[in-house]
């Protein structure tokens, strides 16, 4: 065998353990899901085999480019979230959702289903989009609920929806009061199904205020919903964003159970660390009972960017170069409020066409415009693979990793 034949059949090998790597060889071998709604630590997240990363593979090997086959494979063999982004009818995304469930049932995984509809989303920016009106967002809601059934079900609810509501950018009253009560509600419809874990958005570590991050949560239903996620589409370090989604949790129990308590009390994630912690440990008992969180780490290995040039608006959160794949998507965290580590963001999507605040529509850090939001961009999840930390293994189902 030549060469040449030799990495053609290594790389076809990798596409196809992309395929089916992270089925359990038996039923019996899955690990078994215990009653509630967060995912248990041996949870297994729904592993979409007909993925852009598994095609992309295909491509790569097509091309002779077996590096990049073999990257894209094994990036593949790890779970990432299903988005629904409301382009359906309720009736069909009842459908769609209902698919979802059948396939991650057959591969006895729990899928993590992101609900991305709501009025005005993202502030009209580069993802601008959503339902026209509340009534057409309950309804799409309770499409996606029914769907779910009573199957396990991470759901990622709204991204942006929260952090990013009108208040904090140039809305009215009435439209952040309208986002709150259509958060309310989708918490409350959604939790109707037995065994949904809702999680509401609260940002990331580099963005709101503690206390503002906290408020808004209670005031969008966080105490009825699983609790709350971090980071989703940017790049904040794991361990900040542990520090900051533990102090969120604990200032959501002090606002909601100190009489007269207002934001700006809670000790906040620019405070040292160590008064910060006396803060919290004389204001919130240590049993008390808190919101739970969920981290995407789909591309923080590298943590966030810093700019090596100036710019009029360096968006440091719209495909930033050099990132790279962070920690591998795990229930298994070891960490008191954290249920999972996710790949929430499909890595490869682009976050929009980004020109840094430049004219003429080129992203100057690559020389080219950006693909828009959404869109998958073979060059960054090459990128994304190589720089992964740790470094990109195939998602084996061997007990106790990856």
């Amino acid at each position: 065998m030549t060469r040449p034949s030799r990495r053609i059949a290594a790389a076809s090998a990798a596409v196809a353990t992309a395929a089916v790597c992270c089925l359990p060889a038996t039923a019996s071998a899955a690990p078994a899901q215990g009653p509630g709604r967060a995912p248990a630590p041996g949870a297994s997240f729904y592993v979409d085999l007909d993925s852009k990363a598994a095609h992309q593979a295909v491509t790569d090997l097509k091309a002779g480019d077996y590096t990049n086959a073999l990257a894209m494979a094994k990036m593949a063999s790890y779970p990432v979230a299903q988005w629904f982004n409301g382009t359906a009818t309720p009736q069909e995304t009842t459908s769609a959702m209902a698919d979802l469930q059948s396939r991650a049932a057959r591969q006895h995984q729990v899928p993590v289903a992101v609900a991305y509809n709501v009025p005005g989303r993202d502030c009209s920016q580069y993802s601008a989009g959503g339902a026209s009106n509340s009534s057409e967002y309950a309804a799409w809601i309770d499409g996606l609920a029914k769907g779910i059934g009573n199957r396990q079900t991470v759901v990622v609810l709204e991204p942006d929806g929260l952090a990013l509501s009108p208040t904090f950018c140039g809305g009215t009253a009435q439209q952040q009061a309208d986002r709150l009560a259509e958060i309310n509600g989708a918490v409350d419809r959604l939790a109707r199904q037995p065994r949904a874990a809702v999680y509401l958005d609260a940002g990331h570590s580099g963005w709101q205020n503690t206390g503002t991050m906290a408020k808004i949560l209670v005031d969008g239903g966080v105490n009825r919903a699983q609790g709350f996620f971090l980071n989703v589409s940017n790049y904040q370090k794991d361990a900040d964003l542990v520090r900051y989604g533990t102090q969120v949790a604990k200032c959501s129990w002090y606002l909601t159970n100190t009489p007269g308590a207002v934001a700006d009390d809670c000790a906040n994630q620019y405070w040292p660390q160590a008064d910060a912690d006396a803060w919290y440990s004389a204001h919130v008992p240590a049993d008390a009972a808190l919101p739970h969180f969920v981290v995407d780490t789909s591309r923080n290995g590298q943590g966030p960017w810093t700019p090596t040039a100036t710019y009029p608006d360096a968006q440091t959160w719209c495909n930033p170069p050099a990132r790279g794949l962070g920690t591998r998507p795990t229930a298994d965290t070891r960490t008191p409020l954290l249920d999972a580590f996710l790949w929430i963001k499909v890595p490869g999507e682009s976050d929009g066409s980004c020109t840094r605040g430049t004219t003429g529509g080129i992203d100057p850090e690559y020389g080219s415009a950006d693909p828009a939001a959404g869109a998958w961009w073979p060059a960054q999840a090459h990128g994304l693979a190589a720089a992964a930390s740790p470094a990109l293994k195939f998602n084996l189902p061997v007990p106790g990793g990856h």
